[in-house]
């Protein structure tokens, strides 16, 4: 019964969301880059839309293939002014127990206060159902600067759940630094993207990560990349991801 009342829930938030705003038309900004969040958050009255699958490529079972939990999330744009702009969001995680995660995040925008200030952003990913189960509860502080010419560099500092982020020996290994480079390649084409993020810590979190985006439209784009987690003991191996992601 609690299985059932947290798919409904989840069910009846994206519903809401959906019919609330979609007719409005948005810009995207992506507020994840591969494997850890961004600076970004989404404009205001925008739905995105996001389907993330992680899988080994090529890898019997026995030789340790496996993939993670299929993801599909919603995350909404709730306030956008000239300096900040907050976002709320769901991921359902399937086939698996206690699917339902929840995150939010405020960012203060680059150059909002004064010139070359960089976009900050306070955040938390991973809220899930039960506790000491799914409770991961990462927060996060995220700064990043835009740089001419070489693209966007992050930079901050993650904590979770000290029970659950452990290492192969169940020692507490649940903090750690968050960093990315990201980058349109205008020069081949604008809607072309690139990204390296690493997460620290030998933890189920912990990896480093590479891919690139393309957007079909101003509304959908698609992601192929590749996850090298930090202790395979703990994560596993490592996993190609595919990604796809539409906005309202």
């Amino acid at each position: 019964m609690k299985k059932f009342s947290s798919r409904f829930l989840a069910v009846l938030f994206v519903s809401f969301f959906l019919v609330m705003f979609s007719s409005v038309n948005s810009f995207a900004t992506p507020s994840t880059q591969i494997w850890i969040p961004s600076t970004d958050t989404q404009p205001f009255k925008t739905i995105h839309l996001g389907v993330d699958n992680y899988t080994t490529v090529m890898k019997d079972t026995k030789d340790g293939g496996h993939d993670l939990p299929l993801t599909m999330g919603a995350t909404v744009g709730v306030l956008e002014t000239p300096d900040i702009g907050i976002e709320v969001g769901i991921d359902l995680r399937e086939p698996t127990d206690n699917p339902v995660y929840y995150n939010a995040k405020v960012q203060i925008k680059e150059d909002s206060l004064y010139s070359f200030f960089p976009a900050i952003a306070i955040g938390g990913y991973d809220f899930g159902t039960e506790s000491n189960a799914t409770d991961f509860n990462i927060t996060y502080v995220l700064a990043a600067k835009t740089l001419p010419v070489l693209g966007r560099v992050s930079l901050g500092y993650y904590v979770g759940n000290k029970d659950l982020l452990v290492d192969k020996n169940g020692n507490e290994e649940n903090d750690g630094v968050l960093a990315s480079y990201d980058r349109t390649l205008a020069e081949i084409d604008d809607r072309l993207w690139i990204a390296v993020d690493y997460m620290s810590g030998d933890n189920a979190y912990g990896a480093l990560s590479i891919g690139f985006a393309w957007r079909f439209s101003p509304n959908i784009s698609a992601l192929l990349g590749y996850t090298s987690f930090n202790d395979e003991d703990v994560a596993g191996n490592s996993v190609m991801t595919i990604q796809f992601d539409m906005d309202f």
